[in-house]
């Protein structure tokens, strides 16, 4: 039966707060995530990694509860205004759970999702923030004071915490539910007891389970945190290796200290291990991302970022040593130079400085051999090509980099890669020390050997051992007698240290002035 008339006590009550902080990604394919929150006056923010985002979004959100009133005893849930799936019953025969009737105190809650992508406070009631398994409250509205015998009723909502909540009436809510039964109270204390009850709170990290009694307390939270986190991080649709590394640090941290705390030698080895894996993981982030070691704290921006575009200097220098048309170290610079510019369709553009700012004592003889050879095609002759300007620059053609019927060519990589390629070869080779010392071709394509032979800290060779010498007098086209006075040249240029040639080898490193042009090996 319907009573006519009747007004429920939620449509009494105000609507409860609530806004959300999101963590997006900026933009397609990037580390940058964009950090927004749904109250009007907050601006989007944009960081540049995932951890920094989340540390950011967190701070945002506590600024606001700082700042925010508490919940207010009259406020009706704000999840129920978003009909939440605790408060509507699905349609259907088999919906067997009852929705949720409110109850207790109003609370100001915070939820979030596993993978740490968004975070809600809303003002709610205990029996709602009880439904979110992630909720914590922030705060709890005070009761509201009883209504006296003969006094005045109290205002819509502010009854107190021992008074039945109203009815809920809604789409999914029968107007004939109006007796619901009372909330219990919350059991007080008993005024004998003296000792707080033990928290019990446990969890598992490595597969280890922490005891809800290990103490100091800090340790466990600590442990059961770190486990949480790392659960989330395996359900990233994306790795963060700066997050991964972070991670492992705290977790040899924590360890060592259970360890400590315990005597166990196992402890003390996956404490170990952990340190290992943050080392690796930090040291794989900075590849990527074109950084390397140099001292304590510091690290090196390279010019050309990435495993992948090292990889691709050392595939253009590969080709050019196989498929130089003349020989001569002055020839294997100019193919080097005109090779990047032309990579991908075999043409491209070229002006006389380009030519004239190379090492070369006959530039137009040399342009002529190789248009003689086959190699190199051009339109006019090499005094066009040598007197051409930027606003009329010569176009080139190099007929064996053209793709062939199915669109391939020699190299990979894609249009936005070449011209990076093109401007660290001639970063090396234009490198000021060596245009001041007037060093020859076969001491410039030295300089482009060792740059793509190095260690992430510019060490010569894989894992520090040196490079082979008859690699380089090949690539750099001398006789074996002709190589050491090039690696004196490149000494006094501060571009090489410590060098030594022994057994063989070269050994040394790059000097901290060119290690942004290196292009570590694996």
């Amino acid at each position: 039966m319907t009573v006519e008339g009747t007004v429920s006590g939620l449509e009494e009550r105000v609507v409860g707060r609530a806004w959300m902080v999101r963590l997006d990604p900026a933009d397609r394919g990037g580390a940058a995530v964009r950090v927004s929150c749904g109250r009007p006056a907050c601006a989007p923010q944009v960081l540049p990694s995932a951890a920094v985002g989340r540390t950011a979004a967190v701070a945002h959100l506590a600024t606001h509860l700082r700042a925010a009133p508490g919940p207010r005893p009259q406020a009706s849930c704000a999840c129920r205004a978003e009909e939440c799936h605790t408060h509507v019953r699905a349609d259907g025969p088999r919906d067997r759970a009852p929705a949720l009737r409110c109850g207790g105190p109003v609370v100001l809650a915070v939820i979030n999702d596993r993978q740490g992508r968004w975070w809600q406070a809303l003002e709610c009631c205990a029996r709602c923030a009880a439904a979110h398994p992630s909720a914590k409250i922030v705060a709890t509205a005070p009761a509201a004071p009883a209504r006296s015998a003969g006094g005045p009723a109290p205002a819509a909502g502010a009854r107190g915490a021992a008074g039945p909540p109203p009815a809920p009436v809604g789409p999914h809510f029968s107007h004939a539910a109006s007796s619901p039964a009372p909330v219990p109270v919350p059991r007080a204390a008993p005024a004998t007891r003296t000792k707080p009850r033990r928290n019990r709170r446990t969890g598992k990290i490595a597969q280890r389970f922490v005891p809800h009694d290990l103490h100091p307390i800090a340790l466990r939270d600590e442990l059961i945190e770190l486990g949480n986190l790392f659960r989330a991080y395996q359900e990233r649709p994306e790795p963060d290796l700066e997050q991964l590394a972070e991670l492992h640090s705290r977790k040899a941290k924590a360890f060592r200290t259970w360890a400590e705390v315990t005597g166990e030698t196992e402890l003390r080895l996956d404490a170990e291990r952990a340190e290992q894996a943050a080392a690796a993981a930090l040291l794989q982030h900075q590849q990527r991302t074109g950084q390397s070691p140099v001292g304590e704290g510091e690290v090196t921006n390279r010019l050309l970022p990435g495993l992948t575009q090292w990889e691709h200097a050392r595939t253009v220098l590969a080709h050019v040593a196989e498929h130089t048309p003349l020989p001569g170290p002055e020839a294997r610079l100019m193919a080097v130079m005109l090779t990047l510019r032309s990579a991908l369709t075999g043409t491209g553009n070229l002006v006389g400085q380009d030519v004239r700012g190379l090492p070369l004592t006959e530039p137009e003889e040399l342009i002529g051999r190789l248009v003689d050879s086959g190699w190199l095609s051009i339109p006019g002759t090499a005094d066009d090509l040598l007197e051409s300007r930027p606003e009329s620059p010569t176009p080139i053609t190099i007929p064996s980099l053209m793709p062939d019927e199915d669109g391939q060519g020699p190299f990979d990589f894609g249009r936005k890669t070449r011209p990076k390629l093109s401007g660290w070869a001639q970063r090396v080779v234009g490198d000021k020390k060596l245009r001041k010392k007037k060093t020859g071709a076969a001491t410039r394509l030295l300089a482009l050997a060792l740059a793509v032979r190095t260690t992430t800290d510019g060490r010569l060779g894989p894992e520090g051992e040196g490079v082979d010498l008859a690699v380089l007098t090949s690539w750099c086209a001398v006789e074996p007698d002709e190589l050491e006075p090039l690696v004196e040249q490149l000494t006094v240029a501060d571009w090489l240290e410590e060098a030594a040639v022994t057994d063989g080898r070269l050994t040394g490193r790059l000097a901290e002035r060119v290690l942004q042009v290196s292009c570590p090996l694996p």
